[in-house]
């Protein structure tokens, strides 16, 4: 099973010049490489002027539950199809605390996304109340359960654990900590997904305050499948790096 290393962008950067050069060097950096890599910028660089041929892949960074219609400022799953993207995040921490987003909307969105061949990656994880609360593992479980609910096939699903408390903050995950949260998701869909269609090589990624110095360890320590990277994604040369310690 490949390792899925992912690059969110977030609202970065400010110009098509620059998107295009750190995509380029990325690209170049992870040419030969044995992980399935996947950039996610913001939606108006999603272009193959940009992107170029594919050794990696596009992902959005959201995706709206209807094909069309009066929804100002959404993005439908049939336009990002037609762009060639073959990925979405949903339910990022960001969207749930900004944006309202909910379990029941990224349910929603999780749907529409499969429906139209996108692959998903979905977002969850507790805030620092939560987990001093000792309530991590009945936030993660209601995540799963309620995101998760009505679908059987989850085939083209990903799940990227990534506690709030570390987004961002340089606060990084202990990795026995995170071993130990990848380890309960996994159980959580065992025991959720009797009947339904949970492949072998499904991938539970790990997220929050990822760099080239941790990173190697959430993957051959944690047993995590992946990495889904914030702001060191946007540095091509620390993304490379992060990619090279997953092999």
């Amino acid at each position: 099973m490949k390792n899925l290393i992912v690059a969110n962008w977030k609202m970065n950067p400010n110009s098509q010049k620059e998107a295009k050069e750190i995509f380029d060097a990325i690209r170049e950096g992870v040419r030969g490489l044995k992980s399935e890599v996947v950039v996610c910028p913001p939606s108006v660089y999603l272009y193959a002027s940009i992107f170029g041929e594919g050794v990696v892949a596009m992902g959005a960074q959201n995706i709206y539950f209807e094909d069309k219609g009066a929804f100002t400022g959404e993005i439908s799953a049939l336009m990002l199809k037609d762009l060639g993207v073959t990925y979405t995040i949903i339910g990022h921490s960001e969207r749930r605390k900004y944006f309202g987003e909910t379990d029941e909307t990224v349910n929603k969105k999780i749907k529409k996304a499969l429906e139209t061949g996108i692959k998903v990656i979905i977002c969850i994880g507790e805030t620092a109340e939560e987990r001093d609360a000792g309530k991590k593992n009945e936030v993660l479980e209601r995540q799963i359960k309620q995101g998760l609910a009505g679908i059987t096939d989850l085939t083209n699903i990903n799940i990227a654990y990534e506690p709030v408390w570390a987004i961002g903050t340089g606060n990084n995950c202990d990795v026995a900590e995170a071993k130990e949260a990848i380890n309960f998701i996994k159980s959580v869909i065992g025991s959720t997904t009797v009947g339904s269609v949970v492949p072998e090589n499904f991938r539970v990624l790990y997220g929050g305050s990822v760099k080239s110095e941790n990173s190697g360890s959430y993957i051959k320590e944690a047993g995590a499948n992946g990495l889904l990277v914030g702001g060191a994604s946007l540095k091509a040369d620390e993304f490379v790096k992060i990619v090279q310690s997953a092999e």
